[in-house]
């Protein structure tokens, strides 16, 4: 008898455990009170103009990446905590010293033309070509009212800022910009470097499927002009004259001649300012399936849209890709062109290339 009182006592004490344990998980996954209005507690002053960034050193997360008690699904339940790293690691790189030069750059009016704002939601959204950055045009142009679904925007009003609805940052007075900088959710998404690279070249000035005869006809003769070793070769571009005019020191003056049309392969620190700017989400392209889905909800709109549906393989890193493009290219040019993006491969933790360490 005395056995059997022990037994049921040890019972009802799991019982209890089991109960306080439920419901300590259930506030600590209880979503944020301030989570639909975007507030984040770890605000860089973003002004239009830098002169030096400070970086609080706390390593507190903001309310909006905590778990939610909605259902993450397979890889989802990881993502929280994923963007955590990422964002530990960005902050990481922008405090280190002999990366400076490499990871921080001026707010300018450049960064704030690449910034799409969709008032409705308080969200941003920097453009980094060759990420998919159409289809996020497609979801901020439907959250805008422009449209009411993806699938009837017509692919030439995507890329139309007269016509499809997204203004840019830049179109803001000083204090409507830093008041949107400071409380709007912020994201983009970023690539292996290399990898966009090659993206780039290939849409650019092999495909060059929206017909933009520019890049063929302007951009292509002045980097051959400029880099190509051969001068009796006539063949078009080549991936080599390209790497060679990227990682060329002396870039910019071309740069300039070329405007704004070297955002597709410019750096993600030059296009976003990420070390002055504090974004709330950073997605990969290689990870995009979870991230997408993340960001809609992390933006408190994933009630609202979807992102589009993402072929299978697309966002895949191709390793055999790269290595081909980059094997006729001369170890002095590959490390001359990663010396240029080696800040994007630190500041989103993307491993310098193999063929680069041989």
């Amino acid at each position: 008898m005395h056995h059997q009182w022990l037994l049921l006592a040890a019972c009802f004490w799991v019982i209890f455990m089991f109960m306080v344990a439920s419901k300590f998980i259930t506030l600590t996954f209880k979503d944020p009170d301030g989570y639909g209005t975007k507030q984040e507690p770890l605000i860089l002053t973003a002004v239009t103009k830098v002169e030096e960034v400070h970086v609080p050193e706390e390593k507190h997360w903001p309310e909006e990446f905590q778990p939610t008690g909605k259902a993450f699904s397979g890889n989802l339940i990881r993502q929280p905590l994923v963007h955590m790293e990422r964002l530990e690691l960005l902050r990481n790189v922008c405090r280190d010293a002999a990366l400076r030069d490499l990871s921080h750059t001026a707010v300018s009016k450049f960064v704030l033309d690449r910034i799409f704002v969709c008032d409705k939601h308080k969200i941003l959204f920097c453009q980094t070509p060759k990420v998919g950055n159409t289809q996020w045009k497609k979801v901020l142009i439907v959250l805008n009212g422009a449209f009411s679904s993806i699938e009837d925007i017509p692919e030439n009003i995507v890329h139309d800022h007269e016509k499809n609805g997204l203004p840019r940052l830049s179109s803001f007075s000083d204090s409507e910009i830093k008041k949107r900088l400071n409380l709007y959710f912020k994201f983009f998404i970023v690539r292996d470097p290399f990898e966009r690279l090659i993206s780039a070249f290939k849409d650019k000035f092999v495909h060059n499927p929206r017909f933009e005869p520019w890049y063929r006809h302007e951009i292509a003769p002045g980097i051959i002009r400029k880099y190509r070793k051969n001068r009796t070769e006539t063949k078009g571009l080549q991936f080599e004259d390209f790497v060679r005019y990227l990682g060329d020191p002396n870039h910019r003056w071309l740069d300039v001649q070329f405007g704004d049309h070297i955002i597709h392969w410019v750096t993600y620190v030059e296009l976003c300012a990420p070390c002055e700017i504090t974004y709330s989400v950073i997605g990969h392209h290689e990870t995009l399936e979870d991230d997408a889905p993340y960001i809609l909800k992390a933006a408190g709109i994933d009630h609202l849209v979807s992102y589009p549906t993402i072929p299978p393989g697309i966002t895949v890193y191709n390793r055999t890709k790269v290595e081909r493009y980059f094997s006729g290219i001369s170890k002095r040019d590959i490390r001359r062109l990663y010396a240029r993006f080696e800040g994007d491969f630190k500041l989103f933790g993307y491993r310098e290339p193999d063929f680069l360490l041989n």
